[in-house]
């Protein structure tokens, strides 16, 4: 083993190293001290230099460095040079690219983007856990990204990785359809200082600067990112207030009229790395969202959402704390706020009663504090074994609300109409309250190298919730490589989904309350994966999986109760599905990656499809480097046959097909700098997502859908120094 790496093979394999972003630091440990890496060596050094130059190296899968094509998972990796190819300004464009996830959007809450993976979905996506440097940021309040999301931006990204599929054995809650951890730049990414500005349609600016260096031993890496827009406020032909205007005769409704999704975003991130340790902080404030068609499915042209979210970790990394011992330790800090103002019904509304409209406001302030230690030990021959034990505490606090329809805190009585708004703060009147979680948990994995084709992943991990108990998902995955260029897997994994604050504590509501005694959603899911490097040139890989999902929380008409309906446990979904996915270097100077996914999501209580997703969906990426100093980038996905939800008499949601324009004139000013034009929506498709469906009276109140933005375009202009 020790003359296989001799010190030529280890310069190399350094140099490669710094190319494909993997830590140099471990390669100066004994060959046997962590077999990934190992492992990884062994891949690469079989390669030669074309099919080097396409390797990813993923850890979202175990933890561990792994190529993709051997992880037990099926994975995804965008890294910040596609990311910066296909001219995403946001996260979310980043994200449609992978295959299997869509990006919707929310019909009832603020038009927020719900990333469907596989075809699983609600109203407020907390079927998929995102992490920022491995640490998730779930809200407890909601269970998604927060109330007032408001977007990611990309300049500051180093690559996206993504799970497709079960991960809560590794992370717990949440990672139940899917996992998304999004990995900033470092001081090696960023190597000196850039800034950037970028303006576009629908009066949107852009403005960045990120910086990387040394000082006094210290790798440092600093980002500030400035968004602002007027979001691209298309029409809404009638919405809620429309139906009610029938009925009171009146003429309130602000439809037809344009939807509201502007936004005012700073981002700043800092990384200071010396020796074993690394300090990571992070600021994203989101100022005056617009509530796209309104809380209640009412314009509301008045409304926000002000948001803000920090965090802070401190690790500690030992990868040869003994000779067999690979330690981490984390401690990390989130605080996230929310404080929202929404009109849910526009003056004159209900007849005139509501001259001022008929609103309410609330804010709401979380904190989570998590402690986690893990660690890699290789004593014994072929196994990496990773042990991890960790505590969170996550709270809910400050919780404030004003109205003016509702109880009277003074009295219990219901405000009469045209009352103006009074504040129910630490009333028993109040829709949320304030509440805490304790989470303490251990997992343990084996990751069992059998011999030079087979591999077999086995993981289970515990978790103890204060709020409705413990939870045990396991995981099995057999990696078969036939030949160095045919590579098999056969995956099982159990996930769950945690009741949110919203599922359990909701009060107050004449609609809808909380359900203390709901247990989490689980997950089982099966999946069967080929991937196959046909030429040096083309590579394709096929997944297959199946799942089912029970105890699914759905909000349930419960007769005789404080509201029409309450969460309970109620929902049984089945799915399967396919994925294909190719890489095609066709000339030196054109390559093309494209994908394919089928899904189908079953209700198994009423044995109609889910609805709202897309079963077909496939996204194509042709890059072309016209000369070496102009690239273009054309990017098409297409969104097809979704059915309505049960219930819904619409026609299906029609499909659509969208094209992005990217070029990008490279090395002017002295090679320090990149000019670019984008025009999103090329063809100006007439593209749009379901709304929700009829209503307890029968009412569908956005009948036309929520539609996505026509064709716009934006100029962009980087310098690196």
């Amino acid at each position: 083993m020790q003359n296989k790496y001799s010190t030529v093979t280890q310069i190399a394999w350094i140099t490669l190293a710094s190319v494909f972003s993997v830590d140099v630091s471990a390669i100066n440990r004994d060959a046997n001290a962590i077999i990934s890496d190992a492992k990884i060596m062994d891949e690469l050094l079989d390669m030669d230099l074309e099919d080097l130059m396409k390797v990813q190296i993923v850890t979202i899968a175990t933890g561990a460095k792994q190529t993709v094509t051997k992880a037990p998972a099926t994975t995804t990796v965008i890294t910040a040079e596609e990311i910066e190819a296909m001219g995403a300004n946001d996260l979310d464009e980043v994200l449609e690219t992978v295959p299997g996830l869509h990006i919707a959007r929310s019909p009832n809450v603020f038009y927020r983007p719900l990333y469907i993976i596989r075809g699983i979905y609600s109203e407020v996506n907390p079927e998929v856990l995102m992490l920022i440097n491995g640490i998730p940021i779930t809200s407890i309040y909601g269970g998604d990204r927060g109330y007032g999301w408001g977007g990611m931006p990309v300049n500051a990204i180093s690559r996206v990785e993504v799970i497709r599929g079960p991960g809560s054995a590794i992370y717990g809650a949440d990672a139940f359809a899917g996992v998304i951890n999004v990995i900033t730049k470092t001081k090696e990414d960023i190597e000196g200082t850039e800034f950037g500005v970028r303006a576009g349609s629908f009066d949107t600016y852009d403005g960045w600067v990120l910086h990387g260096g040394s000082w006094k031993g210290f790798d440092i890496a600093a980002s500030l990112e400035y968004h602002t827009t007027e979001g691209h406020q298309s029409i809404i032909d009638a919405d809620a207030q429309t139906h009610y205007d029938k009925m009171f005769n009146t003429h309130a409704s602000l439809a037809p009229g344009p939807m509201h999704t502007g936004t005012d975003n700073i981002d700043a991130r800092v990384d200071v790395k010396k020796g074993l340790w690394q300090v990571r902080a992070g600021y994203q404030n989101r100022d005056h969202i617009g509530l796209g068609i309104g809380a209640a499915q009412a314009l509301d042209p008045v409304g926000y959402v002000d948001s803000y979210r920090t965090n802070a970790d401190l690790t500690y990394h030992n990868p040869t704390l003994t000779q067999y011992w690979d330690v981490t330790a984390q401690l990390n800090y989130f605080q996230g706020m929310f404080d929202t103002f929404n009109v849910f019904y526009p003056p004159g509304a209900f007849g005139g009663d509501y001259p001022e409209g008929y609103s309410f406001g609330e804010a709401v302030s979380e904190r989570h504090t998590r402690l986690d230690l893990s660690a890699f030990y290789t004593r014994f021959q072929g196994h990496l074994i990773r042990l991890g034990v960790g505590y969170q505490q996550q709270e809910q606090y400050e919780v404030t609300e004003r109205r003016n329809h509702g109880p009277d805190p003074a009295t219990g009585e219901e405000l009469p109409p045209g009352n103006p708004l009074i504040d129910a703060t630490n009333t028993r009147y109040t829709y949320d309250q304030e509440a805490r979680r304790d989470n303490e948990y251990l997992f343990i994995q084996d990751v069992w190298t059998i011999n030079d084709q087979w591999e077999l992943t086995a993981g289970v991990r515990y978790d103890n919730y204060s709020d409705f108990g413990s939870t045990i998902n396991p995981r099995l995955a057999l990696v078969w490589q036939a030949t160095p260029d045919f590579t098999t897997k056969i995956l099982y994994g159990q996930a769950f989904r945690a009741p949110t604050f919203v599922d359990l504590y909701l009060g107050n509501n004449t609609f809808s309350v909380g359900n203390p005694n709901i247990k989490p959603e689980q997950i089982d899911t099966w999946e069967l994966a080929f991937d196959y490097r046909v030429t040096q040139n083309l590579h394709m890989a096929t997944h297959l999986f199946k799942y089912n999902i029970t105890d699914k929380i759905l909000l349930e008409p419960s007769p005789g109760g404080k509201a029409l309906n309450d969460f309970q446990n109620m929902g049984h979904w089945t799915g399967e599905g396919l994925e294909l996915e190719t890489r095609w270097k066709i000339t030196d100077k054109l390559g093309l990656q494209a994908n394919y996914s089928y899904a189908k999501g079953i209700n198994e209580d009423s044995h109609n499809d889910i609805g709202n997703y897309p079963r077909h969906s496939a996204s194509a990426h042709l890059n072309w480097l016209a000369t070496s100093d102009w690239l273009a980038d054309m990017q098409a996905n297409w969104i097809a046959e979704r059915h309505r939800i049960v219930g819904d008499p619409r026609p299906p949601i029609a499909d659509y097909t969208t094209v992005d324009l990217t070029v990008r004139h490279k090395n002017i000013l002295g090679k320090s700098a990149n000019l670019t034009l984008g025009i999103r929506n090329l063809f100006d498709a007439d593209a749009r997502e379901p709304s929700r469906g009829p209503n307890s009276r029968g009412i569908i109140n956005i009948p036309n859908d929520l539609p996505l933005p026509k064709r716009n375009i934006f100029v962009e202009f980087r310098y690196k120094f």
